[in-house]
């Protein structure tokens, strides 16, 4: 019955007393963006802005001058500034130089050798150095010294070398200073998310990166923890035991993730990454799409994604900050979605438009491939994509229309997605742009009530241990009265108690009528363990009357249903009702699994808030 896995810690539900939250902060650290999170006194978590007023915050950083820009700012230097910008650090961390793909055009400051410390990457950029002070007048002077003290000369163009550890630190003091301005006060601790894939000296880097940044680090939270505990609350849409798809599709990479969540509690099902699929391949599709247009209205050749010539390098990058607009457009808008760009090339100024079935059309093959990776991943979990409740989105590149409804084709209808919830823009429960940091943040006000309430369970959340192993039961448990009239597979009517991938140990309890008729009756229930599959039918569509006989194909609709296998007889239980009302009484069974899949049922008649006498019963481990 039970089976190993991966637990991921958290909870979404505040504690009582949220009058007065303490100042801690989730931070979502992304290679592309960073966003932060505060959970405010109404019991809520909202990603808060910036002081240039970004809540995603571009994750670079620009040296011009003596002036040093982060955020979005940083990130228009790429246009005219490209080899003094730094961006995606972030995967950097923890990282040698011999590791770091010398493959990928850079558009930004390409990752050098640092002189000085062996297989360490590093960026190299030039900066103004102020010159040094005037020479203090000395107390004697001759009669020829001047009284005038020397004058400054100009800044000094320098180069200075900077490792992907120093950046995140800039990057994150920035981070730091600006939750500490909106929140009036220091900042006592910070959640920050990391990638599934982070190794244990990526996470060390990370974590030492925050600590020199000024931030304590409460933990580092998982990007499918963080989801976790955003979402793990049931609502009247989401119910609480259910299996949760994770499609993280960043910049760089997809990341997908597995989750059953039963009560809260989400156990980790299957991972996979892919680094050959990712939001700049989206942003390359419509690079080349409005280059063609460009090069069609002006007969000016433009070749980017990739662009070797230097006037086309600059034009790639003033059309790579334009289209994160269109891709915004898209997703919050089913109208047409502008692109326009001044001098794009050669002086010659661009304004071109795409529509949503145009982009989809384009970015096709890009959803064809999130689609087979996501189906992969439900086979690692040996699960069907018809198995899976609800889907939720990380990142801008998730947020678009298209790849929701490429996904959706190969769920069951009533699959709970961020679309369909109308929640996938505006900061709402499933907004891809702020999910993470909002967990974060969720997670943060968890620990800080944890470490006032009961020390000895804050030990077992520190940042160190952020996921824990345990078992979890491989089938679904639950009780069966049998009926000779009852239609299916079961025989009866069947209630659900332990629903399969629910992490041990658990208790659960269900209330439900039975009905009861005649005098002396014993009413008898049977344990059983389940197995669920998905029942696969072909059904021929029926052709159109005009349609010619040779010319006509036979098309099948493939339709899916689940079901239930009777898998192992476990017990039965009986009982003698004695507060039947109307020919129908209540009763309340309890099924208690513990850590080595020991089960113990407990069975009693409820009559409104009295008790009757318990039926129990127990099961060893399978």
């Amino acid at each position: 019955m039970p089976q190993n896995g991966i637990i991921l810690n958290g909870s979404a539900a505040p504690p009582v007393d949220v009058s007065i939250p303490p100042s801690i902060i989730g931070i979502n650290f992304g290679n592309s963006y960073a966003s932060i999170a505060v959970f405010t006194k109404e019991g809520v978590t909202e990603c808060i802005a910036n002081e240039d007023g970004e809540r995603q915050i571009a994750c670079a950083l620009a040296f011009h001058g003596e002036e040093m820009y982060i955020g979005n700012q940083a990130k228009q230097q790429l246009v005219k500034n490209s080899q003094n910008t730094i961006t995606g650090f972030r995967n950097l961390l923890g990282k040698k130089f011999s590791e770091v793909p010398q493959d990928k055009l850079s558009v930004s400051a390409p990752v050098i050798q640092h002189p000085s410390f062996p297989d360490t990457p590093a960026y190299k950029v030039k900066v103004l150095q102020p010159a040094p002070s005037p020479l203090p007048v000395t107390a004697t002077n001759t009669p020829t010294a001047s009284q005038v003290a020397t004058p400054r000369s100009e800044p000094v163009e320098v180069e200075r070398i900077l490792t992907a550890f120093e950046v995140a630190t800039i990057f994150l003091a920035s981070l730091l200073q600006s939750a500490e301005e909106f929140l009036g006060k220091k900042v006592i601790g910070a959640v920050i998310s990391v990638p599934s894939w982070f190794d244990d000296a990526q996470r060390e880097a990370l974590s030492k990166a925050a600590e020199e940044a000024g931030i304590h680090v409460l933990q580092l939270l998982d990007d499918a923890g963080a989801v976790a505990v955003c979402t793990s609350e049931s609502t009247d849409d989401v119910p609480g035991d259910r299996t949760q798809l994770i499609v993280d599709l960043g910049a760089s990479s997809l990341e997908l993730s597995l989750l059953s969540i039963r009560e809260g509690l989400a156990y980790s099902l299957a991972t996979l990454s892919d680094s050959s699929v990712g939001g700049d391949e989206i942003d390359s599709k419509l690079l080349k799409f409005f280059a063609k247009e460009f090069t069609k209205k002006t007969k000016t050749p433009l070749t980017v994604a990739p662009a070797t010539d230097p006037l086309d390098k600059r034009a790639e990058a003033k059309l790579r900050l334009a289209v994160e607009h269109t891709k915004r457009t898209l997703s919050a808008s089913p109208s047409a979605a502008t692109c326009s760009v001044e001098s794009l090339k050669d002086g010659l100024d661009y304004t071109g438009s795409i529509n949503r079935l145009r982009f989809d059309m384009e970015v096709r093959s890009i959803y064809d491939k999130v689609y087979a990776k996501v189906k992969e991943l439900a086979a690692s979990a040996e699960i069907d994509l018809y198995d899976i409740d609800e889907i939720v989105y990380i990142g801008g590149s998730a947020s678009l229309p298209g790849l929701d409804e490429t996904l959706s084709e190969g769920f069951t209808e009533s699959v709970i997605t961020p679309f369909k919830a109308g929640t996938v823009v505006g900061g709402g429960t499933g907004d891809p742009t702020t999910i993470l940091a909002r967990g974060c943040a969720f997670q943060a006000h968890l620990l800080v009530s944890l470490a006032q309430e009961s020390p000895e369970l804050w030990g077992s959340f520190n940042k160190g241990s952020d996921q824990t192993s345990v078992a979890a039961t491989s089938r679904t448990i639950g009780l069966l009265v049998p009926r000779e009239d009852a239609e299916g597979s079961m025989g009866g009517i069947w209630i659900p108690l332990v629903f399969k991938e629910t992490p041990l140990p658990c208790r659960r309890t269900s209330t439900f009528e039975v009905d009861v008729s005649g005098a002396d009756v014993i009413v008898g229930f049977e344990l059983w363990e389940v197995k669920e599959g998905v029942k696969v039918d072909h059904i021929k569509l029926p052709k159109f009357e005009d349609e010619e006989e040779e010319e006509a194909q036979e098309e099948e609709e493939e339709v899916k249903e689940k079901t239930l296998t009777k898998e192992a007889y476990l017990l039965s239980l009986s009982l003698s009702p004695q507060y039947a009302v109307g020919g129908k009484t209540t009763v309340q069974v309890q099924a208690v699994v513990s850590g080595s899949g020991a089960l113990d049922v407990s069975l009693r008649e409820v009559l409104k808030d009295s008790l009757g006498t318990a039926v129990t019963a127990s099961v060893a481990a399978p």
